[in-house]
């Protein structure tokens, strides 16, 4: 190819739009043979790979003597043994008319986290469903989060339908069935197709085999669906991922444009802050730009000092976004552990990631028939709708006005792995009209007037371990010693403000949050504060501790072997629980984690419970918390 032709050739391609969509639906409908065959008809499969999948075919393949074009796309040798597709296998293709980048998703609904995440940047969504089985669980399942995810275009395949005598009544049922489903989830558009994926039928072109069905063929609606993915159209937004200072005389936001355009000279506003400035200088290793669109990374320079860090939001001052530290969003929960309202987690959403909690689980969504039903927890795959408070207030749009604003990764503290996916819905304005009021006398104040160092005392151990017993041992101390204190034990608190409260693992979570703002008040006050609570988990307790100054809670570890807590059973609640008349308790069918770094450990087994208190009275003098 000539210099002037391959140019050419290029700017041709330039000027394709492109279309990116996924495959999605139950395991073993035919994905990853879709695509292997989309790719074989657009002569995308070169020599070296046609040769290795006719080997492979003979090796894992599910089809015969025949070619499986599943292979092309199951790259894990896991998914060629097992035949599924585990990962997301991005693959891209072009036809004269479009450039195409199409994501093959897992069907397995252990993977779904998976099929969200290829999800999350297409803009349609081929929907599988094998003709013999029908519409299952797993595919409204993938419906709905698709809908979710403002996916607005959607086929349904209805693959191997060669397998039941290309029926037109088969097909006409399955069509009308997931379309009485998908009426409630919003889609723009929704194209039912009849075709066999492995033999080609309507796939590139429409099939002579199928002459009831007078529609296009898949690559043919794919080349001429209209798709709205313009996001340079929306207002403008750019998370800071990068204060650029190389020297003194530069200063530089650098970012990628999530949405609309910015030129220079156009005004400018910090979300959080509310500051406002102008742009300067559009900059890039090539050179200035006039402007930049949705998509580009640049770095921009502003007329006037403006205090950006990482994770701050610039827009235009005319659309901002909301600014606040509650929101109310739909939540796809992606991990094995629960979700556990009340226990803090990390979102980052753009460039920032600050703690979060679930304060409220409004309902979960049966994905079958869409209802909203009751619920505490969201288990594994299951979506819900939930209201967050964050530490700190952060800049958003709603989901639908702007998915590159609007959605969010749950983070796990301690494993840092992503458990959750979000897409906001709303701010929760509630709190904007309610600030802190100055008082003249403050905690200091309160403390000094006692002569003493407000703390929270945090005993934590097994049931049994006698904590109670020494913390009140310490109290008793204390008092005669002239101090203040006020002590919270977990039996008696239930009796009160946790009344309400059971033992599943969101119940104690929540007893717990309630208890350490408690604790928190006391301490304001000027108190020495003793909590003697199980707390079994160990992020409640660091939420605990995160409430006041590093220097106000002291960590105490009642450390006591299960077994001698069982030998002691003072309650006898080891007994009833072994028995199964106790459920979720702790140390038999409830976890137990210990502190890592307490700043008192008692061992109990070595010593009295007058000594556990002096050993404890004495590490407060020795901080100088007590005289």
């Amino acid at each position: 190819m000539r210099p002037e032709e391959l140019r050419a050739f290029l700017a041709k391609q330039n000027d394709k739009s492109l279309l990116r969509f996924l495959t999605c639906g139950s395991v073993d409908d035919g994905k990853s043979t879709l695509i292997g065959r989309l790719l074989f008809d657009t002569k995308l499969v070169f020599e070296d790979q046609l040769r290795a999948l006719e080997r492979d075919s003979k090796k894992h393949g599910t089809t015969g003597d025949d070619m499986d074009f599943a292979l092309l796309l199951d790259g894990l040798e896991a998914e060629r043994e097992q035949g599924i597709t585990i990962d997301v296998a991005y693959r891209f293709f072009a036809t004269e008319k479009r450039k195409y980048i199409v994501a093959d998703t897992p069907g397995h609904e252990q993977y779904t986290r998976n099929m969200a995440t290829g999800a999350s940047n297409s803009d349609l969504a081929v929907i599988l469903v094998d003709a013999r089985k029908g519409v299952l669980t797993q595919t409204r399942r993938h419906a709905y989060i698709c809908s979710l995810l403002r996916i607005r275009h959607v086929v349904l395949a209805v693959n191997k339908i060669d397998l039941v005598d290309f029926s037109e009544d088969i097909f006409d049922a399955i069509d009308g069935e997931f379309r009485d489903f998908a009426d409630k989830l919003g889609f723009a558009s929704i194209v039912s197709i009849p075709m066999s994926a492995r033999f080609g039928d309507n796939v590139i072109e429409r099939s002579s085999r199928i002459r009831w069905y007078d529609g296009p063929a898949l690559l043919t609606h794919l080349d001429t669906v209209d798709v709205d993915t313009d996001r340079r159209g929306r207002a403008f937004r750019m998370p800071v991922q990068w204060v650029n200072r190389p020297n003194l005389d530069f200063r530089g936001f650098a970012g990628t444009v999530a949405s609309g355009r910015v030129r220079a000279g156009d005004p400018i506003v910090v979300a959080n802050s509310g500051r406002t400035s102008t742009v300067s200088r559009i900059v890039t290793m090539d050179g200035d730009l006039a402007e930049a669109a949705a998509g580009e990374a640049v770095t921009l320079t502003l007329a006037d000092e403006v205090d950006i860090s990482r994770g701050d939001v610039l827009s235009t001052p005319s659309a901002r976004p909301d600014v606040a530290d509650q929101f109310a969003a739909h939540l796809l929960w992606m991990a094995e552990e629960e979700l556990l309202p009340g226990r803090q987690y990390l979102i980052k959403i753009g460039a920032k990631t600050v703690p979060a909690s679930v304060t409220e689980l409004k309902h979960r969504i049966d994905v079958n028939s869409l209802e909203h039903m009751a619920a505490k927890t969201l288990q594994l795959n299951e979506v819900g709708f939930c209201n967050f408070s964050t530490a700190t207030p952060i800049a958003f749009d709603a989901y639908a006005d702007n998915p590159e604003t609007g959605g969010f990764v749950v983070i796990d503290r301690f494993t840092n792995g992503t458990v959750g996916a979000g897409m906001i819905e709303f701010g929760l304005r509630r709190a904007t009209n309610v600030h802190w009021q100055a008082l003249d006398v403050n905690k200091s104040a309160r403390a000094g007037l006692k002569n003493q160092k407000p703390v929270i005392l945090w005993f934590t151990g097994l049931s049994g371990s006698g904590k109670s017993t020494v913390a009140n041992i310490v109290e008793r101390k204390l008092l005669f010693g002239g101090q203040h204190t006020y002590m919270l034990d977990g039996d008696n608190v239930r009796h009160g403000l946790n009344r309400d409260l059971g033992f599943t693992d969101a119940d104690r979570v929540e007893n717990i949050r309630r208890v350490a703002e408690t604790a928190k008040l006391f301490v304001d006050a000027g108190l020495i504060v003793l909590v003697s609570f199980i707390s079994p988990f160990r992020s409640e307790r660091r939420s605990a501790r995160e409430l006041v100054q590093p220097d106000e809670f002291l960590e105490v570890f009642i450390d006591t072997p299960i077994e001698v807590c069982m030998a002691r059973d003072p309650k006898g609640l080891y007994k009833r629980a072994k028995a199964g008349e106790i459920k979720n308790f702790t140390g038999i069918d409830s976890p137990y984690e210990a502190p890592e770094a307490p700043e008192i450990h008692v061992k109990t087994v070595d010593m009295t419970a007058e000594d556990a208190a002096d050993q404890i009275v004495a590490r407060l003098r020795a901080a100088k918390i007590v005289p």
